[in-house]
């Protein structure tokens, strides 16, 4: 098998090779998974959840490791640790709720006398889980978690940008044997993610859009389902009579948390005109005091920009808006430090739709702050957009922003917050428009969108003879 260098985002060098799976090593692997996942289906649920329990254990155990490949792989620390915890909590979850959504039923039919009706579930039998960068860890186990709960084998394939965190969990997974059977790493680029769909019976994918249309149309070309959790614009507006600093704050921290690098960061704010400069002065105020965790990846808030191209991407946002005539007013300009690409929170000011910065999907810490005059026109603003994954409202009461947020054309609406939906997974809600296609990962959806439906029609009586369609036989009788 080839290699592949891997670039350290904290100190810009090629430190690690990454094996590069190809369509070969891909179906053994899949082979050796699905031989496996009829027995670890038929356990039943219990079973699942006692192996699941256990994995969480032994990913404590192995913390240490894991979070120092995940710190090598994004170049951060605490939310290295976050993420082990949300793979644990998610483990956790699913466990207590898995037994309540896999059930049974039967029930009479009362239209017909005699027959029964009974209702089963049926897992697909493997799932390729296609992970980005961002969150390498939490989104390989944001699909996968669910998928094993409830019967399916598990064939996870990591962004090529940050493999090194599959080592140490592969080691976690090889210690829980009857896991192990069901669940792997396959490690690559587009080429092993492009093996990969065929040898599988549904696919997850989390990434960018165009990505996501490739990954769409190679599952329809083996006629699979696909589920697609794509990019984002999402947007914040603050409407008239909203709290500044409440508004402010919480902008800040939902574009600029994990250095604004999720598909979920706030990334257009539109701010009533009564409210604008304040509300611009104190966000650029705020932005000035985060902190950089440089030279120290222990101390400060604000991490490197992961893959470099996404550098890249966002200096020519920045560059296209303010060669348009944007006002930069904090931040700006990428820094070089230590061999790592770091951008300081940066508020933007008269900025329009005709920027690629208020179009495009970003992923860093941007906060382009647009004025808008009525609340229509903020709507407008808001929807003008291909992206619908989730925004955010700010307004004097909660009915006015609620009043608002129902106008939006997106699946998760924060109300006087933002960035609620990276915090709470309890209820489903649909990705809008191109940031994604297939049922919620979030709430129950999030494993029984995992099932294939079957019902068993039961005649516990006589059976219809063909006499009964004779012509000027009433049907029926």
């Amino acid at each position: 098998m080839r290699t592949l260098p891997v670039r350290n985002p904290r100190t810009g060098h090629n430190d690690y090779e990454m094996t590069v799976h190809d369509g070969d090593a891909i179906a053994v692997v899949a082979e050796r998974l699905r031989d496996a996942q009829a027995d670890w289906r038929d356990a039943g649920v219990m079973a699942r959840v006692a192996v699941l329990q256990r994995f969480a254990k032994v990913l404590e155990a192995h913390r240490t490791d894991i979070v120092a490949a995940l710190s090598a792989d994004t170049g951060r620390v605490a939310l290295a640790h976050t993420e082990v915890d949300g793979v644990i909590g998610g483990i956790h979850r699913w466990c207590g709720l898995a037994p309540g959504l896999i059930t049974e039923d039967r029930a009479a039919l009362e239209r017909i006398p005699g027959i029964d009706i009974a209702r089963a579930v049926d897992p697909y039998p493997l799932l390729g889980a296609i992970s980005p960068w961002n969150f390498p860890l939490l989104l390989s186990f944001i699909d996968a978690t669910p998928a094993l709960l409830a019967g399916c084998a598990v064939m996870i394939k990591p962004s090529e940008v940050t493999p090194r965190f599959t080592a140490p969990v592969a080691a976690a997974i090889a210690a829980v044997p009857e896991l192990e059977r069901v669940l792997a790493f396959v490690t690559g680029d587009g080429s092993t993610g492009a093996a990969l769909i065929p040898e599988v019976d549904v696919v997850a994918f989390t990434g960018s859009v165009a990505t996501g249309r490739k990954v769409g149309v190679a599952a329809a070309d083996a006629f699979i389902p696909a589920f697609l959790e794509l990019g984002g614009k999402d947007a914040a507006i603050v409407l008239e009579g909203s709290d500044v600093e409440r508004a402010a704050t919480a902008v800040l921290r939902a574009s600029v948390g994990a250095t604004g690098q999720a598909c979920q960061s706030i990334e257009r704010v539109y701010v009533h005109a009564s409210l604008h400069d304040a509300f611009v002065a104190r966000l650029a105020e705020t932005a000035d005091a985060v902190p950089l965790s440089y030279p120290d990846a222990g101390q400060g808030v604000l991490g490197p920009i992961i893959f470099e191209h996404q550098a890249s991407l966002i200096r020519g946002h920045l560059d296209d808006a303010v060669a348009k005539g944007a006002t930069v007013h904090s931040g700006g300009s990428i820094e070089t430090l230590g061999g790592g690409m770091w951008l300081r929170p940066t508020v933007l000011s008269g900025v329009n739709h005709d920027m690629a910065i208020m179009r495009d999907e970003t992923f860093g810490p941007v906060m382009p702050v647009m004025a808008f005059e009525t609340e229509a026109e903020a709507i407008v603003l808001a929807n003008d957009s291909l992206f619908g994954l989730s925004a955010a409202v700010f307004g004097p009461d909660e009915a006015t922003a609620l009043r608002v947020g129902a106008a939006l054309e997106a699946g998760g609406i924060s109300i006087n917050d933002a960035g609620l939906t990276t915090m709470i997974s309890d209820a489903e809600k649909s990705a809008y428009r191109c940031s994604g296609i297939g049922p919620s990962r979030m709430g129950a959806d999030g494993l029984t969108r995992f099932f294939r439906r079957r019902a068993y029609y039961i005649n516990a009586g006589p059976v219809l003879p063909i006499a009964a369609y004779a012509e000027g036989q009433k049907q029926g009788d």
